[in-house]
């Protein structure tokens, strides 16, 4: 045994004297033994799965920025106290490391939001507003901005579909167009990171009997888009008219300018006072939860 022992420790040093056994792997050799016998954590006996030690401090939340795309339902404020758009109020739901960046006008169909100023007020052979030029809006090319805009890890939130019902040209849009516009937004978020969210139009307060009932068009249509592309659709059409009905708003004396009512919409039983607005914030905020879209984890 003694003799084993000697060969042994010959062996080893003419190991270590080699040239191919440098200081580096007698560095990795002794890491090594030292991780066997402490453990990764550095403190004896001590187990784990990782050799890399945790970070001491984590990492501040990355700033994320949302942006709106939508009609007057959605809109900030003007100078008058109403109308106010929801998502005036979809800022103060987030915790501190989001910003909601309102690009929604009122007045506007998905065809006019993004072509301002371009959408003629006639009528092509297709039955859609002629397009006097293909150039975006401002608000869009912004959005796009590669500097400045949407970048990965943002939110789009995107509402039309109540001015686009119109008959009469710039505002009119046909379902195929309506899809074909909502997925050219759609695409484009993707392409820089973001993630989109497509929104039904919000209902106006319309009741038959003691109902509240849907009033807007172009739901299908959202509906499809997000089945093509594989994007969340918030069905604030159909979320609305529950809240209305909760909140037992019909029937009603058609006096839109009190009560319960009144305190919600303005008197064109459309848009919403300050309460209204703050109501459908939640109804959409409680959707990001419900769904466990990416945006849930910034909710305050």
């Amino acid at each position: 045994m003694k003799k084993l022992r000697t060969v042994l420790t010959a062996a080893l040093v003419i190991a270590l004297s080699s040239p191919g056994f440098g200081a580096a792997d007698s560095a990795s050799a002794a890491d090594r033994t030292a991780q066997h016998c402490t453990g990764p954590s550095g403190a004896s006996g001590t187990s784990g799965t990782s050799g890399a030690a945790a970070p001491a401090v984590r990492d501040a939340a990355q700033p994320v920025t949302v942006w709106l795309a939508g009609d007057s339902t959605m809109a900030n404020p003007g100078s008058a106290r109403c109308p106010v758009g929801w998502g005036s109020r979809f800022d103060a739901l987030f915790t501190s490391d989001v910003t909601v960046r309102n690009q929604a006008v009122g007045g506007r169909s998905l065809q006019t939001w993004l072509y301002e100023g371009n959408v003629s007020g006639t009528k092509g052979p297709d039955g859609e507003c002629r397009l006097t030029s293909t150039a975006y809006s401002a608000r869009w090319q912004a959005m796009l901005n590669a500097s400045t805009g949407m970048k990965a890890g943002d939110h789009l939130f995107i509402q039309f579909g109540i001015n686009d019902s119109s008959s009469t040209c710039p505002r009119h849009v046909g379902p195929a167009r309506y899809r074909q516009l909502m997925t050219t937004m759609v695409r484009a978020a993707l392409a820089r990171g973001a993630h989109p969210v497509l929104l039904t139009p919000v209902a106006a307060i319309t009741c038959s009997g003691g109902t509240a009932t849907k009033n807007r068009g172009f739901v299908n249509e959202t509906f499809a888009v997000g089945s093509a592309t594989g994007t969340p659709v918030i069905d604030l059409h159909a979320l609305s008219v529950s809240l209305y009905n909760s909140l037992r708003f019909c029937p009603h004396n058609g006096d839109y300018g009190s009560g319960p009512v009144g305190a919600f919409f303005c008197d064109d039983r459309t848009h919403f006072e300050t309460y209204g607005a703050q109501r459908i914030a939640g109804l959409v905020a409680g959707e990001v939860r419900r769904q466990n879209l990416p945006l849930a984890g910034h909710l305050g």
